[in-house]
């Protein structure tokens, strides 16, 4: 193996177009969402909470307003006696001035048997409603609107005194004024101070989105001042949240940057590599060279061979950042060997090792590798090629050797330059192997020559990283 070129181009398999996948686009502006957000939520927090805490209040007024009541009916049925004519009197008069004057919103009645019911004086001509589902001694509150002018709160309970075979109903009414006035001075206060806090935090949540969100304005401005020329990259002081984003940012500049420049040195290598065989062409052409027709062949293929050659590199540099591009080194070695068969029929290709190997690169861009070394190892070899696959580490190792005359260790590393050519009795424009190199790196592995142990010709070790 005795040169750096291999004129075949190997593409086994066409470049498949990658499409992203399409997501769905959040737009509008995110103060506006995380105000919207806090608003709903504040707002249900505090409905659901003051509609608790009004029924709590509420509650403990009216068992506070009953329990005032039972007092008064308790009062009554320890303080009643059968009369000797068999109806029921009040032995002591109950205290509260209001039983006295009538309509006064506070009554007592008791009834029962055939007597007339037994009332306070401030029912005057009127008379209570007697429930009709008690058949218990248990005391039982309901509210009533017998009255057109006045809504009362009623506990009544049904007993039996001693010496009287009789139920007696007791009663004990009050008018639900005070009562639902208490409540009204509870809701008045209640709801307009929810109210009063929930904008109040409302406001809060607007202040603290506008003030957390106030990094983001400082990217902007950097921004517009990296787009207008004023700096180079963001360098503010920023959040711990956000700068995790900042820096990726700043090594996406990076990144494009060092590909536009990589741009600039391809572009300029490929214009100084053109230059030389246009130069030969148009000399050729003004002396009317006899030979012109040979000429622009052999100057034509060289032109070529630079144009593959950067084509290559151009096409890796774009592809080395897809974090998905993976390739089955042994299906490559596969199809490469049948290919580079077909060129040498009499060359024996013969290859072992992790047949389920993966690499971290584009297959097209394997193929090409492999094509390359495997046609020079066909072409300056004795007739056998072997190559060996296995991992080392988190890197794939792939081994072409050949059976040929081998490389002095002095041409080992300048081999890989481009234009090198150690035997120039075989056709070929030393690029090859500058590709293989280029490529390689741009992948992040890596390549050197040695002598082949087993078949004493030369040995390729081409590193690339493992998936």
């Amino acid at each position: 193996m005795t040169d750096s070129d291999s004129p075949t181009t190997f593409n086994m398999t066409s470049d498949p177009v990658r499409r992203p996948a399409l997501a769905g686009r959040l737009t509008g502006s995110l103060a506006r969402r995380m105000i919207a957000i806090a608003t709903l939520w504040i707002s249900l927090l505090l409905l659901g909470g003051g509609l608790a805490l009004d029924r709590v209040l509420t509650n403990a007024i009216t068992n506070n307003f009953d329990s005032g009541l039972e007092y008064v009916l308790m009062a009554m049925i320890r303080s009643s006696e059968i009369g000797p004519d068999g109806e029921v009197r009040l032995v002591e008069p109950l205290g509260d001035q209001r039983f006295l004057e009538p309509y006064s919103g506070l009554y007592w009645q008791i009834s029962g048997g055939n007597q007339e019911p037994y009332r306070s004086r401030s029912l005057w001509e009127r008379t209570l409603d007697i429930s009709s589902n008690m058949d218990d001694e248990k005391i039982y509150t309901h509210d009533s609107s017998q009255f057109p002018d006045e809504k009362l709160r009623v506990l009544e309970r049904t007993v039996i005194l001693p010496g009287s075979p009789v139920k007696w109903h007791y009663q004990i009414a009050q008018s639900r004024e005070a009562l639902d006035a208490q409540k009204s001075v509870v809701r008045r206060t209640l709801f307009p101070s929810l109210a009063l806090l929930g904008v109040g935090l409302i406001i809060l949540a607007a202040l603290q989105t506008f003030y957390g969100l106030w990094p983001l304005r400082h990217i902007r401005r950097a921004i517009a001042a990296m787009r207008g020329g004023d700096q180079g990259r963001i360098i503010a002081p920023l959040p711990v949240e956000v700068k995790p984003m900042v820096d990726e940012l700043n090594a996406l500049l990076a990144h494009n940057e060092q590909q536009a420049e990589e741009a600039r040195l391809h572009a300029g290598n490929l214009a100084h590599a053109l230059k030389t065989p246009l130069t030969v062409l148009m000399n050729a052409a003004a002396s009317n060279d006899p030979e012109l027709a040979t000429a622009v062949r052999r100057e034509a293929a060289t032109m070529q061979r630079q144009v593959d050659h950067h084509l290559a590199r151009a096409r890796a540099v774009g592809r080395r950042g897809a974090a998905q591009a993976r390739a089955n080194v042994f299906d490559c070695v596969d199809s490469v060997s049948r290919a580079v068969g077909r060129l040498f029929p009499d060359v024996r290709i013969d290859s072992e090792g992790d047949r389920q190997l993966v690499v971290r690169i584009e297959k097209q861009d394997l193929e090409e590798l492999l094509g390359n070394l495997m046609e020079n190892a066909a072409k300056y070899g004795g007739g056998s090629v072997f190559v060996t696959v296995k991992r080392d580490g988190d890197m794939a190792e792939i081994w072409v050797e050949d059976d040929g005359m081998g490389v002095s260790p002095a041409d080992r590393t300048r081999i890989f330059d481009r234009g090198v050519r150690l035997d120039s009795g075989k056709p070929g424009t030393g690029l090859g192997l500058a590709i293989v190199r280029d490529v390689t790196e741009i992948y992040g592995g890596s390549i050197m020559m040695d002598e082949s142990e087993d078949l004493g010709g030369v040995l390729v070790r081409l590193r690339l990283p493992a998936a």
